[in-house]
């Protein structure tokens, strides 16, 4: 009854009544059965009544359940793997394929695509060093692994000294030499939302000048498409919603930060509604999978859209896609 429910509500978006159900379960069973199902359904949390109707449509957790347990993924054939891997041409830069891969995840889903760049095409963190100005501006000076330097002024919370400065510097360098910037952006998160309590007031400039700096890059971190795919969608079409949804992604800060989450997972990963810990993420599911090269996994891609999502044709496309982007950037090795 759940997956009848759930797949019907993939399919047209409205709250599923009892006759429906009756209709697309194909089960012999009195309506008066069937509402009970339903009600136990509700109580268990896999299904809610919207005020407005007598139908149901599923939760957060019943989606998880049904994705779980229930869900039939069945492989690409082929014919169309053939026609994904033509769209990634391997004599493509490593850029101009993950913003092919993203198109790609994008035109065959009709939902927004995205893929990390590869991790070997962020530049590494040298050092930086931070002069003061006048009164809360900062010049940073970010130098990276091949010598190129950046120059950005920043504003700061407090007047800094040049002892502050240097400090502050020390500790950056310290903590960050040698690693790109991808990882130190994504350390630069994790420090911040785990120990801003404990910090100091010298480590807590030094976090937020940095993050300051690397803002500077934060285009180069993952490449979208297909965005104004949300707005087909009637839960998504509120304008507040959109307009809090599409900020998000411009700013990139937490999508940043969930990407780097699964480029540390294994295989498909679902995140659904409240999953993913990011209150513009809410009403939409997340399907990834990393992406790698003998091994090593260089990013991640997946798909971005309504939790109504069609799971079952969704995730063998993100599956293939992130063998083919890899297999594409493994001639280039």
């Amino acid at each position: 009854m759940l997956r009848a429910l759930i797949d019907r509500y993939v399919q047209d978006g409205q709250p599923v009544g009892s006759r429906t159900l009756a209709r697309d379960a194909g089960l012999t069973l009195s309506p008066a059965t069937i509402r009970n199902v339903l009600a136990d359904l509700e109580e268990l949390g896999f299904v809610a009544s919207p005020h407005t109707s007598a139908g149901r449509v599923p939760t957060v957790q019943g989606y998880r359940f049904f994705v779980d347990t229930l869900l039939t993924v069945q492989p690409l054939n082929r014919r169309a793997v053939e026609r994904m891997r033509a769209e990634l041409d391997v004599d493509q830069s490593p850029k101009d394929l993950v913003e092919s891969a993203s198109g790609l995840l994008s035109g065959i889903t009709h939902l927004a695509g995205v893929v990390t760049l590869p991790k070997h095409e962020h530049p590494l963190f040298k050092r930086v060093e931070f002069l003061p100005l006048s009164e809360n501006r900062v010049l940073a000076i970010l130098v990276t692994g091949k010598d190129e330097v950046q120059n950005r002024v920043l504003s700061t919370e407090k007047v800094c000294s040049a002892a502050d400065l240097q400090q502050a510097s020390n500790y950056l360098n310290h903590l960050f030499a040698g690693k790109d910037l991808a990882e130190v952006r994504a350390a630069l998160l994790h420090e911040m939302q785990e120990t801003q309590t404990s910090m100091n007031d010298m480590m807590h400039t030094a976090m937020q000048m940095a993050e300051q700096v690397l803002e500077t890059n934060r285009d180069e971190d993952f490449i979208m498409a297909g965005q104004t795919n949300l707005m087909e969608f009637q839960e998504l079409c509120d304008i507040e919603r959109l307009r809090k949804l599409f900020d998000a992604f411009n700013r990139k800060r937490d999508m940043l930060h969930l990407l780097d989450q699964c480029v540390h997972g294994e295989g498909i990963q679902i995140f659904i509604g409240q999953e993913s810990g990011y209150k513009m993420l809410d009403e939409c599911s997340m399907v990834t999978a990393p992406y790698s090269v003998d091994g090593q996994i260089l990013g991640v891609l997946g798909v971005i859209g309504p939790t109504r999502m069609a799971y079952d044709r969704v995730i063998p496309i993100v599956d293939a896609t992130a063998r083919l982007l890899g297999a594409a950037l493994n001639t280039k090795e």
